[in-house]
């Protein structure tokens, strides 16, 4: 194939750079704004080609030399900007919030605020999810997503579980994924095994561990130890269970928390919806300052979770089920609504709801911009302007983009 030549022009959302050869958009991985690079085209579209780097020609002043060995075209597909200096990590996910909201909410000019650092860019991770190589190693798929690569240490992984996944022989037989996770306690380690036809494999630990069964319904079946992991947010203690959702940088949560009490500015007299609630998180918090919350959540163990982490808030009602679901059969109003979607984002039938339930104020908790974009623009025709974003970055090293968006109605 033959190789192009050309300069890089902006950050594209997913972690590539974008630039124009010969009219046609070109994305490249691995490479900063501002390089000329030399590439190979592997993917081609009517209106745009992806490409393959083969040499940087010249160098951004951000690009640094990745630490980790497994880092890099061909390699763990894990990070995607570790090649970037930290400070520019933090400008080029704003910029990544910004053009997504321009284009696909067709918000012009919106308020995006500098990123929020994480304290550590480093070593951040609590939890993590390996797959298994032929031979029985754990590891992370390849950039291409084809291949499983073998990690030995990961350089975004909490200490406490590189030191876990150093002491664990793995069954090559019967397991197919393991998630390691840790809490706030660094002793306070679990693993959470999936194994074919949902059977539980030998085990024997001599080293402080829980292992848990995840089965093939999601539903968590507790083999050696506790069936959860604990944060400590602020003063408050939260449990969480085996395939149950948590946050994966657990310093950055009280962050989240609050940003998310801040942009709802509550008195005390408010009656708070909380969606996707998961453990009760934010719930928690919020019913320290409103009159009344109601918190829906889906999956069975987090809402149990949940209703032991709350047991101390009278003025607190769970809900289990889907979230639209739920919707359908509550009346309003609600004077404020907080969101924490999957990365799919809202559902029609659940932004169709909110607008029912008429919030003065919705706080959205996003973890892709691309489908908060999408969804300010339909909340937008619902008459809840986007006042303002606040980019988090729980996922130094990586294109993701966590950020706390604040609606008002009209």
């Amino acid at each position: 194939m033959t190789a192009i030549q050309f300069e890089l022009i902006d950050m594209a959302h997913g972690g590539s750079c974008l630039g124009r050869h010969e009219g046609r958009i070109v994305f490249v991985p691995y490479t900063l704004p501002g390089e000329v690079v030399e590439a190979v085209i592997t993917e081609e579209k009517k209106s745009y080609a992806r490409a393959s780097l083969l040499r940087v020609v010249r160098e951004s002043p951000e690009r640094v030399d990745p630490p980790c060995p497994y880092y890099g075209p061909g390699g763990c597909g894990g990070c995607h900007w570790q090649h970037i200096d930290y400070t520019s990590q933090v400008e080029l996910k704003r910029r990544v919030v910004v053009d997504q909201l321009e284009r696909i909410g067709r918000i012009a000019s919106p308020d995006v605020l500098p990123t929020i650092s994480s304290p550590s860019s480093w070593g951040y991770r609590s939890h993590a999810t390996f797959s298994l190589s032929p031979r029985g190693e754990p590891g992370f798929f390849s950039d291409s997503g084809q291949d499983i690569i073998p990690i030995a240490n990961c350089a975004i992984l909490h200490p406490a579980l590189n030191d876990l996944l150093g002491q664990v022989d793995f069954e090559i037989d019967i397991l197919t994924r393991i998630r390691l996770q840790v809490g706030s306690d660094p002793d306070d380690r679990m693993m959470v095994i999936q194994t074919v036809d949902d059977q539980a494999p030998e085990i024997s630990v001599d080293f402080p561990v829980s292992i848990n069964l995840l089965l093939s319904d999601n539903e968590p079946v507790n083999l050696i130890g506790s069936p959860q992991v604990h944060y400590s947010v602020f003063h408050r203690q939260f449990r969480v269970t085996a395939g149950a959702f948590s946050q994966v940088n657990a310093p950055m949560m009280e962050t989240l928390v609050e940003l998310v009490l801040d942009r709802l500015n509550l008195n005390g007299t408010e009656s708070v919806l909380d969606l996707y609630s998961g453990v009760g998180l934010f719930t928690g918090f919020i019913a320290e300052k409103a009159d009344y919350v109601l918190s829906v959540e889906s999956y069975p163990p987090a809402v149990t979770d949940a209703e032991r982490n709350l047991d101390d808030q009278e003025n607190v009602e769970l809900v289990e089920g889907a979230v639209e679901d739920v919707l359908e059969d509550l009346v309003g109003p609600f004077e404020a609504i907080v969101v924490d979607p999957p990365r799919s984002g809202l559902d029609n039938a659940v932004i169709d709801h909110i607008d029912r339930l008429l919030p003065d104020r919705l706080v959205y908790v996003s973890c892709d911009p691309a489908t908060l974009a999408r969804d300010a623009r339909k909340l937008a025709g619902h008459g809840l302007r986007l006042a303002s974003v606040q980019p988090v970055d729980m996922f130094p090293q990586t294109f993701h983009i966590e950020a706390v968006a604040t609606f008002i109605r009209q």
